[in-house]
């Protein structure tokens, strides 16, 4: 009996859920995708040709923290099989013995909860198991900004340099000019020599600005979960900006029913829900059945076993239930913090975007223009004697700070539009 048992229960398997084969459904479609026979997939290509697309792909397959992400998820999922399987039956043996053995009594034992008891376990599982999906989203959505956000700034990190550069080629060019006024008499040697100061402070703007693309380059690095002494990635030739083509108001409805975070919150109170309904099971008995054999006797005799809980302990059942509805008063609670707390941040992300369009319309509609033509006309009264080298001087650097208001403007717009589109997901 007992070799029979053993080949019989090694090919035992439990009746999965609904929800089991949903979750595990969906496991299995993400990683198909994702972690194809549990390897990583192939990376893309980082090359010139390359496309900010081209980098998110390579930082979802390849940042720990969305791996990290992942597997936790995957765990999630194999824990509702634990929580919806019984107990592993429990082999007993006993002998009775006077001068000698008068019986000889194996047996079989099992655990048996109340019924639906373990429905339930599998329905708090599935649930937490959801709430890990969404927190991969989120991870995978944090990663994309954490690309975005350097891939950005480098990109108008350029644009800086190239505007010093040509305004250092410019002040060379006034320079000329000085030395020509001055071998004239026009002009004393002080304007050389200004025109030089402010040569030597555009190269340290320019050095500076070269400088600060090591730790943009460290961050873009880190976000594609590159390791630092893997060579830089080329950055793509073709800027590729962020697209809105909806408004606010619809943005923040998506937001408000897409997010990812309030999608694992909303399924964290699903779960707590769930921890109620077996809270309530709680005062419902357990039974153990079982049957043991005294195969010394002759015939053999079979001896039936059944034990039931008592749960008679009312106040922890209530006890049990009560920490259960707290649990869930704690994540309706978190969910509508995080609600407010979207609501703000949509806000204040929304009047960036805003204020920074503003400012870009301001500057390309009339002040770029009018402080280009201002240079020109600055330009030519210099070179006629019309006007003092300061007068030039200023026009030249009210053009440079609008260019790289520009610049800036461009920038927050950017980053600003990432930063809703992390929120709203649509």
């Amino acid at each position: 009996m007992t070799a029979a048992s053993a080949v019989f229960l090694s090919g035992c398997v439990g009746i999965q859920t609904q929800s089991e084969r949903q979750a595990r459904s969906d496991v299995k479609t993400l990683g198909e995708t994702y972690r194809p026979g549990d390897r990583k997939a192939a990376l893309p290509v980082l090359d010139s040709n390359a496309t900010l697309a081209t980098l998110l792909t390579y930082a979802m397959l390849n940042q720990p923290r969305v791996e990290a992400a992942y597997y936790e998820y995957a765990a999630q999922v194999e824990r509702i099989t634990l929580a919806r399987s019984l107990s592993d039956p429990r082999y007993t043996f006993q002998m009775d013995i006077t001068n000698v053995i008068s019986s000889i009594m194996p047996g079989l034992m099992i655990d048996i909860p109340w019924p639906t008891k373990l429905t339930a376990r599998a329905n708090v599982a599935s649930a937490v198991s959801r709430a890990r999906y969404f927190d991969y989203e989120n991870t995978v959505l944090l990663t994309a900004f954490e690309v975005k956000r350097p891939y950005y700034q480098l990109h108008f990190l350029s644009e800086r340099i190239r505007l010093n550069r040509k305004m250092l080629i410019l002040m060379n060019e006034v320079e000329e000019i000085a030395r020509a006024q001055n071998e004239s008499g026009k002009v004393t040697m002080q304007d050389v020599l200004r025109a030089q100061i402010e040569q030597e402070r555009l190269k340290n703007d320019i050095a500076n600005l070269e400088d600060s693309r090591n730790p943009l380059m460290s961050k873009l690095k880190t976000s594609l979960g590159m390791a630092p002494g893997q060579p830089d990635p080329p950055m793509p030739s073709r800027f590729e900006p962020t697209k809105l083509d909806i408004s606010s108001e619809q943005l923040f409805a998506i937001a408000m029913a897409q997010n990812p975070r309030l999608k694992a919150m909303e399924a964290e109170v699903r779960a707590a829900e769930e921890g109620i309904n077996l809270a309530h099971k709680s005062q419902y008995p357990d039974f153990t059945v079982g049957v043991e054999a005294d195969v010394k006797a002759a015939p053999i005799m079979w001896r039936p076993k059944l034990d039931v809980t008592l749960p008679i302990w009312r106040d922890k059942i209530a006890a049990e239930i009560a920490a259960a509805q707290g649990e869930k008063g704690a994540a309706a609670a978190k969910l509508t913090a995080e609600q407010l707390q979207l609501a703000v941040d949509f806000a204040d992300k929304s009047y960036m975007y805003r204020e920074a369009r503003r400012n870009l319309k301001l500057l390309t509609d009339g002040l770029l223009s009018k402080a280009q033509l201002s240079l020109d006309v600055a330009l030519s009264a210099y070179s006629s004697g019309k006007i003092d080298f300061i007068n030039l001087l200023e026009a030249e650097r009210v053009l440079l700070n609008f260019q790289l208001a520009e610049v800036e403007a461009r920038l927050q717009c950017e980053m600003a539009l990432a930063d809703l589109s992390l929120r709203a997901y649509p």
